[in-house]
This record gives C-alpha cells, structure tokens and sequence, in this order.
C-alpha cells in the first residue's frame, strides 16, 4: 500500500466530475487500498478518488476511524438514491480544503446505491454523521467541494485567504 497525496484546493482537478467504473480489476483494488492507507494517515473519516488524483467513481470512510477494528467502507459508482430531512453539519472539514471548516446544510438521511470492491451490488440507509461523510464524499466524485454549499461570502473570505497563502509562498 501506498499513501497517495492529496490534493489541495485551488487544485480544478477536484472540481472535474469523475467516470464510472466498469472493471473492478487490481488496479481499483490497489487504488481502493492506497486511498484507505491515505485516509487512515492524514487522518480522515471519508476520501474520494478524486481527492487523489484519480477520475474513478471510488470512496472510502470510516465514520469510526480512531476504533482499530479496520471497519471501513468502500463503494464504488455510488449514487444517493433517496434523501429525507435537513441537518446542519456543524464545523465540517475536508482534506482538500486545508485549514477551513464551516457549517453546511446536508440531507438527515439518505439511501445510497452503488457496488462493493468485490461487485456486489449495495443498497443501504444512513443517517447521522455517516449521512454527511457520505453526501461530502459522494459530492467530491460530482466535482462539488463543501465550500460550494456554503455563503458566498464565507467562500470567498476562504479564497482570498487561500490566494494570499499562495503569494507568500
């Protein structure tokens, strides 16, 4: 396994929607396992392909990532299919937008559809906490970064804060 680097906003690549999988052959397996390495490292509770450099419809969590019972997720072409209610996702974060955190309104509960690393088809509910991991991860393989669903005058202050960071350097 390998931990991979993530990137990081301004970087346009994390704003690209990503592409189906078709074969769930070893490089998908290689790549599931180097992003779950990745998350554990940074650390993180979710991570998306895209996150990393990949345009493949893959994310992995661990809503629990602090417990070493090795209980992470995996789906890959995930999709929600059902959403009910409204939550505020207090102080969330991203691994790709360093240093930023913000309440966003999220879905209380979804059901989401998609395929294992193995290819069984998955069809589950979540709500809560795994609710929103999900919706952020799910959201990254649409090119959607949580700072998109935030005010307009709180991205802003983010990018400007982030444009003078990237002078000084």
């Amino acid at each position: 396994m390998t931990k991979l680097e993530i990137l990081t906003y301004p970087n346009k690549f994390l704003q690209q929607p990503t592409q189906p999988v078709d074969n769930i052959d070893e490089v998908i397996q290689k790549l599931v396992a180097d992003m779950v390495e990745t998350m554990y490292e940074a650390p993180g509770v979710g991570l998306a392909a895209i996150q990393v450099g990949s345009d493949k419809q893959v994310l992995v969590y661990d809503e629990k990532p602090t417990e070493s019972d090795g209980g992470y997720g995996v789906i890959i072409n995930p999709k929600i299919v059902e959403t009910e209610g409204q939550i505020i996702s207090e102080n969330e974060g991203c691994l790709s937008v360093p240093d930023f955190r913000s309440d966003v309104k999220r879905a209380a509960r979804i059901v989401v559809e998609g395929v294992d690393r193995d290819g069984k088809s998955l069809r589950f509910e979540a709500d809560g906490f795994l609710a929103i991991v999900l919706q952020h991860e799910i959201d990254h393989l649409n090119g959607t970064l949580f700072i998109d669903r935030i005010s307009a005058l709180k991205r802003e202050l983010y990018k400007r804060r982030m444009k003078k960071i990237m002078r000084e350097k």
